[in-house]
């Protein structure tokens, strides 16, 4: 087995060594020189999500991360209710004030000598659609683990999206300052519920809820420092470090660094060492011990991502055919997002860069629609702020303004012609009407209804009977319904009224089923915003009692992704 220490120093010389070697060669051709600058671009990026369960301290540690880069000097998550700020990666009134992440959000920063993008998912189930989509878009995943409560179902199924996808996955065991379970505990159920071998590079000296430092671990596990860390207050700055060599560790700290000591042994005696092959083929995952909210651990989680997290590789398009990241420029949609600024009032369609090099104000083609495509208002963004991007590579995430013809899923390209696979959505099964209280604001409601629809929010249903003047809402979980409201009355000035339909999931059907569907008792067909004909139910026994009836109608199921 390889050691921590030896892939992370291997890794880490890897921009260099390109840069070096790109040096040291005679240029031939001015193609020669951009495919080296493009080769070397390609080696720094590292793009990752940060996934979890709601409350394990997702938000708290994408701002640690962007604290230890040197992005912001403190910390917006502190201590105590009377002095919480909002994170700089929740931007939208509803997240500051309920303290969850319900909008996914990019960073970008330079660390050492790579760029990151980190996007920043919601935790919440009712938005796992959002999250898949930033899935879509990542090379690699922090996966974050509560200390106390372990892994809980949602983290259970968004790591089962990395697997279908391929992403390999960095597990933090997160708020080790808390009282919570023991540090082999955790990692048997990993290894139990989701059948990923966890390979710890530190361990944590102290039981959950006496947070001392950090062991790193060696050469079949063999201590080879320890990282003690010294609290700031409310874990606004950068927590002090200082380092000791095993012997120094152990008159120091005594019992608490033999017991961690002897765990390490044990995890080698089990095979659970790093081996970079086996963690990029999605069978292990490095571990990491820390505290989002001190500051304990995150410098090692962003040595661990630089040297580790594979930079960008070939992605393969609706034909199966591999785009490699050498290739000319192509890049694919993700996301869609308005509102983020009020000074502003636009919208933003987020892309991954997949291929080639950008350049703001290229015109590309629009693979959807065949139709070239102008990049001259192009951003990166840093929670909601913004500035002008002018070149981007493969792995970066570049907001293009205004882009009304764009969509999740959407490809763009230069020169030969490529297009991504479709982002899929979710089945809905929460269903309401949607109206504006005063009449007078209809147009205002239909404009509001149009973007949030287009950016994904929810899904739009309608049909002749019920009219433009109060569409269905269509959601996985009902705190969608409430962002709708929410961003209705901010951005649009908007005040709605929601009423609750009794349907419990939808089927896809066609336009010779739909006649006879909309006849039956607890059925509705509506029509959604792609041309897709749905069959809404009441519940489940009226949909097997007319798939048994009548097994001639079409009623398909949607694709669940979330599963």
């Amino acid at each position: 087995m390889n050691s921590p220490t030896d892939n992370v120093d291997a890794a880490s010389a890897g921009p260099s060594v390109v840069t070096q070697a790109a040096a040291s060669r005679p240029v031939a051709t001015a193609g020669a020189t951009t495919s080296a600058r493009l080769a070397e671009e390609i080696a720094r990026r590292r793009t990752f999500a940060v996934i979890s369960h709601p409350d394990a301290g997702k938000s708290t540690l994408t701002e640690a991360l962007a604290l230890h880069a040197k992005m912001i000097s403190e910390a917006g998550a502190i201590h105590g209710k009377a002095g919480r700020r909002s994170t700089v990666s929740d931007w939208m009134e509803m997240e500051k004030a309920r303290g969850i992440s319900v909008s996914s959000t990019a960073l970008q920063f330079e660390y050492g000598d790579c760029v990151i993008n980190l996007v920043d998912t919601p935790g919440h189930s009712d938005f796992s659609e959002d999250t898949y989509r930033v899935l879509t878009a990542v090379d690699a995943a922090v996966m974050l683990i509560d200390a106390a409560k372990g892994l809980e179902p949602q983290t259970l199924k968004l790591f089962q999206v990395c697997r279908h996808r391929g992403i390999p996955v960095i597990t933090v065991i997160n708020k080790w300052d808390r009282p919570g379970r023991a540090p082999l505990e955790l990692l048997d159920e990993i290894s139990e519920r989701i059948g990923l071998t966890p390979t710890p590079l530190f361990l944590p000296v102290g039981i959950a809820g006496d947070f001392r430092g950090l062991l790193r671990r060696g050469a079949e596990g063999a201590p080879v420092e320890y990282i003690h860390f010294t609290r700031t207050a409310g874990g606004a700055t950068i927590a002090p470090e200082e380092s000791y060599t095993p012997e120094q560790a152990e008159a120091r700290e005594g019992e608490p660094w033999t017991t961690a000591a002897e765990e390490s042994e044990l995890l080698s005696a089990t095979g659970q060492d790093h081996d970079q092959e086996l963690f990029l083929a999605g069978q292990t995952s490095p571990v990491i011990y820390a505290s989002a909210m001190l500051n304990f651990g995150v410098r090692q989680l962003l040595e661990t991502l630089v040297t580790l997290a594979p930079p960008p590789g070939p992605r393969r398009d609706v034909r199966g055919e591999p785009r490699d990241p050498s290739d000319p420029f192509s890049a694919v949609v993700f996301k869609v997002q308005a509102g983020m600024d009020a000074a502003h009032r636009d919208r933003l369609a987020f892309m991954r860069i997949v291929s080639g090099e950008f350049e703001r104000g290229m015109v590309v083609t629009h693979a959807q629609t065949g139709r070239p495509f102008a990049t001259k208002y192009a951003l990166t963004v840093f929670g909601r702020e913004r500035s002008t991007v002018d070149t981007a590579y493969p792995g970066d995430v570049v907001g293009l303004v205004n882009a009304t013809a764009l969509a999740p899923g959407h490809t763009l390209f230069l020169d030969r012609k490529v297009e991504f696979p479709p982002i899929p959505s979710f089945a809905p099964e929460h269903f309401a009407t949607l109206r504006a209280r005063s009449a007078g604001k209809y147009k205002q409601f239909r404009k509001a209804i149009d973007q949030l629809d287009s950016e994904g929010v929810v899904q739009v249903l309608r049909n002749d009977t019920r009219g433009d003047a109060s569409p269905v809402l269509a959601a996985v979980g009902p705190m969608q319904f409430e962002v709708v409201s929410a961003r209705m009355q901010a951005e649009f000035n908007v005040e709605t009224q929601l009423d609750f339909l009794p349907y419990q999931l939808a089927r896809r059907t066609d336009a010779e089923s739909a006649p006879e569907l909309d006849r039956q008792r607890g059925v509705e067909v509506f029509t959604r915003s792609d041309g897709v004909l749905l069959a809404l139910f009441s519940d489940k026994w009226r949909l097997q009692y007319l798939q048994k009836e009548m097994p001639k109608l079409t009623l398909e199921p949607l694709v669940a992704t979330a599963d």
